[in-house]
């Protein structure tokens, strides 16, 4: 398995689902680079168990809830006033708004969700949180359900 393929085929995906777990483009831009250099230094340790995405997928994963384990443990320092925002590429406001909520929910529920849009199965998902895929099937309807009376306070 080419290395670069799989960064071309799953950067955005990790990305994505970086962004839903902390909500923050830069940070989920490290946790994503950290998620392809564990998948570098680990390639030739797959064992084919599982579809090459949801291993990757589960990398990701495991490296968000550390960062964000990390990050509830160490109080935040006062940054230095020197430093000057650079804005990012611009999100769309809706999307944005999307991740907002995704934010917001449960780490289990963000992480189902993050996985659903990106088009993984639910039983790899099943299998990446070692639940049975009827639970996710119900897990994915409640959290549409409650994204779905976000956006709708949203748009009033």
């Amino acid at each position: 398995m080419v290395f670069e393929e799989l960064y071309q085929s799953h950067w955005d995906k990790v990305y994505r689902l970086c962004m839903g777990y902390v909500n923050d483009e830069e940070w989920a831009k490290d946790i994503a680079q950290d998620t392809f250099v564990t998948v570098w230094q680990q390639l030739a340790a797959f064992r084919n168990e599982s579809a090459i995405g949801t291993w990757i997928f589960r990398i990701a994963c495991n490296k968000c809830l550390r960062q964000i384990e990390k990050n509830n443990r160490f109080k935040k320092k006062d940054l230095p006033l020197q430093l000057e925002d650079k804005p990012g590429r611009p999100v769309d406001e809706e999307v944005a708004f999307l991740y907002k909520c995704i934010a917001q929910l449960n780490e289990t529920d963000r992480l189902i969700i993050s996985l659903e849009l990106e088009d993984v199965k639910q039983a790899e998902i099943a299998g990446i949180l070692g639940i049975s895929e009827a639970n996710v099937r119900v897990r994915i309807h409640r959290i549409k359900e409650k994204l779905t009376q976000k956006f709708k306070s949203y748009e009033r």
